[in-house]
């Protein structure tokens, strides 16, 4: 049975992305950036193991979800896990949001093993470390105004990033 480590999962959140989302905070983070809002997501070895079967099963259950967001921890610590959720969230129809650490174009570079195959899925990319100087409890859906909010299709289409334009987000 397939299995992903996660720090804990919110059914019905408001707060991770525009709309009823379910949010999957997954374990595991080598950023440790200053001021983060969820540190104990960080160690490798910490949270729970969960079947991917139960969270398709969770997933399935809401009918009144939008979207999907994968939190963390980094959520591409786990690329290879999460893959065939973000395969059945978008089979679903349902958006698919992602926050990390790591900035869009590290993540095509290929250094971190699986991340282009779950891009491949994802709608919008929220990427960047958290800077604590940089922190503004004015922005949407972000937590520092180094992090980019961006149309991951649009971006891999056009070959560079393109940040979303949709007013849900930003």
């Amino acid at each position: 049975m397939a299995r992903i480590r996660i720090s804990g999962i919110v059914n019905d959140s408001i707060v991770d992305g525009p709309g009823l989302r379910f949010t999957i905070f997954t374990q595991g983070c080598p950023h440790n950036c200053e001021g983060c809002h969820n540190p104990q997501t960080h160690p490798m070895k910490g949270g729970k193991k969960t079947s991917l079967r139960k969270i398709k099963k969770d997933i399935a259950s809401n009918p009144l979800l939008q979207g999907v967001t994968f939190s963390g921890g980094d959520p591409f610590m786990q690329a290879k896990g999460l893959i065939p959720i973000a395969k059945f969230v978008k089979e679903r129809g349902l958006e698919l949001a992602c926050y990390t650490g790591y900035t869009y174009e590290a993540l095509l570079s290929g250094y971190v093993p699986f991340a282009k195959e779950l891009l491949s899925y994802v709608d919008i990319l929220i990427d960047g470390r958290f800077v604590l100087k940089e922190r503004s409890l004015e922005l949407k859906f972000k937590g520092s105004g180094n992090q980019r909010t961006i149309d991951v299709q649009s971006s891999l289409k056009a070959g560079q990033v393109v940040l979303s334009k949709d007013p849900r987000w930003v």
